[in-house]
This record gives structure tokens, sequence and C-alpha cells, in this order.
């Protein structure tokens, strides 16, 4: 089981993300956009770990509407066998002390997973995953006439439960 706690974009700036996610699918490349799930959407995870639910009326109490400017930049790749691509979040005043806070809150949960940890963490809005050499260069080619930064605010956070695909908004 993983679960996370989640930044959400406003409308705005989802609809932006959109556009390159549906960019990437106009070309045939892999692309966050084929997840058609209700719950798919444009997000930063500031924590993952195997149970965040022991954690759920501290993170209520003080992350209730959660709300700050936020830029996407420029794109960054997580290499491995395979690559993401993503949107790199501009590090902001707010969204280090929120990043920081949910780590205390999160660190001593069943299964954290350290990368998201202060120091760590490199905070992001995914586009696409899984893509070949090939693809990534045909993925910068697509979106090359997209803006260099997308701005906007974050509306709320949400709560990911993976194993049952479910969300719900902290609260």
């Amino acid at each position: 089981m993983v679960q996370s706690l989640e930044l959400l974009l406003d409308d705005s700036l989802d609809a932006a993300v959109r556009r390159e996610w549906h960019l990437l699918l106009d070309a045939d490349l892999p692309s966050q956009g084929r997840h058609t799930g209700l719950s798919n959407r444009p997000h930063i995870t500031l924590s993952v770990a195997d149970e965040l639910d022991e954690l759920d009326s501290r993170i209520d109490e003080e992350f209730l509407n959660v709300r700050f400017p936020v830029r996407l930049g420029a794109f960054v790749v997580f290499r491995g066998k395979q690559s993401t691509l993503a949107r790199l979040v501009v590090p902001s005043k707010e969204l280090l002390v929120v990043h920081g806070r949910v780590s205390q809150l999160a660190a001593s949960a069943e299964g954290y997973r350290s990368h998201t940890s202060t120091g760590r963490w490199t905070p992001h809005v995914t586009l696409a995953r899984k893509l070949t050499r090939a693809e990534l260069a045909e993925a910068f080619l697509r979106l090359h006439t997209c803006p260099s930064d997308l701005v906007g605010n974050i509306s709320s956070m949400r709560r990911w439960d993976g194993e049952s695909k479910s969300e719900w908004l902290v609260r």
C-alpha cells in the first residue's frame, strides 16, 4: 500500500499542465493524460509512505485551506531504465515551509519514503513516465513552444491512497 500527501493546482494552472499532457498524447507519446481515472490530476507530491492514516487529524488541523502562489519552471528528466519528464516547481518560501512541516509529520510514518524528506525532495509536476530516449527527444520537440514558466496557485491539499485509488481533500 502506498499513500501520499499532495498539493493540487488551481483550475488555470491545472489546465495549462493538461495542455502539455495533450500535446504528448497527440504525438502518441507517453503522457499522464493517458490515465483516465477521476483522481488523475496534476499535483505536487509532498510525502509518500506505506501508511499515513495516523497523521490525518494533525494534517487536517495544520493544512486546512492551504493556498499560495506557485511557479512551474523548466522541464526536468528523472532517469532510470526509462525516463520521467516533469516540470520543476520553483521553490518558494511558502512551499518549503509547508513541505518542511509535512516532512516532520510524515517522517515517523510506516514505510516513509526518504526521497521526499527535506533536503532530498525535488518538487515537480509529472508530465510523462516511462519514456524511451527517442520518446524523450520527441517530447522535447513537441513541448518546445510551451511557455517557459507556468504560474498559478496551490488550491488545496489532498491525501491519495494508491491501493484503493481514492483521494480526499484535507479538511
